[in-house]
């Protein structure tokens, strides 16, 4: 059946202005990193991204290596997008990165304009893509002149194969310096993507100041600190949960104190009228400067939950001061 968008597809979403840019991101974006391989059955990525789409969801974000196996989430996304979003693709706001492993030899990873580049290349094969919107470096290369890795991002857009450029997992001195390269270049830097959650606050320790000083916004993944912030893992670990799979979410993360804290958020979520993974979602968004929280979704029920967040009421100083108190003491630390 052919797919037609919902007419009304922009009617509830919520939109963010991306640093000082002139583009404006949902606050929900759908991230392809886990749910999106070969090991997810293609009707049900396909299902997701058609839900998605008729949300407002319009920025999709992917890299290189997101799958099971590396590259297949770019290979199964650019299956769906033929089949359905092509004539939508003014409508998209397309991201993938570069910066972990790929392939091997010494060409296969971190920051070189060679890898850079050779997997841009390869992504846009991948996806059937003409361009991306955002490319990425998915992570800092203390080894490679950050002036290489930023005229590798310059020179893709000056190619036309991306819009803009970001950055992904930098520290906040790599930011400084990267934004000063790239404003030299003139490269258009929008966006930088770092892991944010109740329960990883790191990017409070300069990352979200030096995203602002460069005037660029800021995505926060892993939002869910990888579902630990939602009501999976209340009583355990599910046998086909992430984190029983260990490959990036280790058991050892559920401690005694791990699981009475998420006890005691969830009650305060309730007490709010929300789901857990709704109030830590909309926790991650108090900040003006994350524009979006990237959501990982198994299901098209999972997805239109997370959404709901939309429907938040404001968190008033107490809760906030509350969640900050219940953290500390239970061992997240707080910059």
């Amino acid at each position: 059946m052919v797919y037609l968008a919902a007419e009304g597809r922009y009617g509830s979403m919520q939109y963010q202005r991306c640093g000082r840019s002139g583009v404006l991101l949902p606050k929900v974006s759908l991230g392809l990193w886990h749910n999106f391989g070969d090991t997810h059955p293609i009707e049900t990525q396909r299902d997701v991204l058609r839900r998605a789409f008729d949300l407002g969801v319009t920025h999709i974000d992917l890299a290189n290596n997101y799958g099971p196996p590396p590259g297949s989430a770019e290979s199964n996304f650019g299956t769906v997008f033929a089949q359905d979003f092509r004539p939508y693709r003014d409508e998209l706001f397309i991201a993938s990165k570069a910066g972990y492993l790929m392939w091997p030899g010494p060409y296969g990873e971190f920051g070189s304009r060679k890898y850079l580049l050779a997997s841009l290349d390869q992504s846009l094969t991948r996806m059937g893509l003409d361009y991306v919107d955002v490319f990425y470096s998915h992570r800092f290369d203390p080894d490679t002149p950050l002036e290489e890795t930023m005229g590798a991002l310059d020179t893709a857009v000056r190619q036309g194969k991306a819009l803009y450029a970001g950055l992904s997992n930098y520290p906040p001195e790599a930011i400084e310096r990267a934004a000063a390269i790239l404003k030299e270049l003139r490269t258009p830097y929008l966006i930088n993507q770092h892991p944010y959650s109740i329960l990883q606050r790191g990017v409070e320790g300069g990352v979200l100041e030096a995203s602002e000083q460069a005037g660029v916004g800021v995505i926060a993944f892993s939002p869910l600190a990888q579902g630990q912030l939602t009501d999976r893992y209340l009583k355990g670990v599910p046998a086909d949960s992430r984190m029983a799979l260990g490959h990036f979410l280790k058991r050892d993360v559920l401690t005694e104190q791990r699981i009475s804290l998420l006890h005691v958020l969830n009650k305060l979520a309730e007490g709010r009228g929300q789901t857990l993974a709704q109030m830590a979602l909309a926790w991650v968004l108090r900040d003006p400067r994350v524009v979006s929280v990237l959501i990982g979704a198994s299901s098209v029920a999972q997805l239109e939950q997370n959404v709901a967040v939309l429907d938040s009421p404001a968190f008033t100083d107490a809760e906030l001061a509350e969640i900050d108190q219940l953290s500390a003491e239970n061992g997240v630390e707080i910059p």
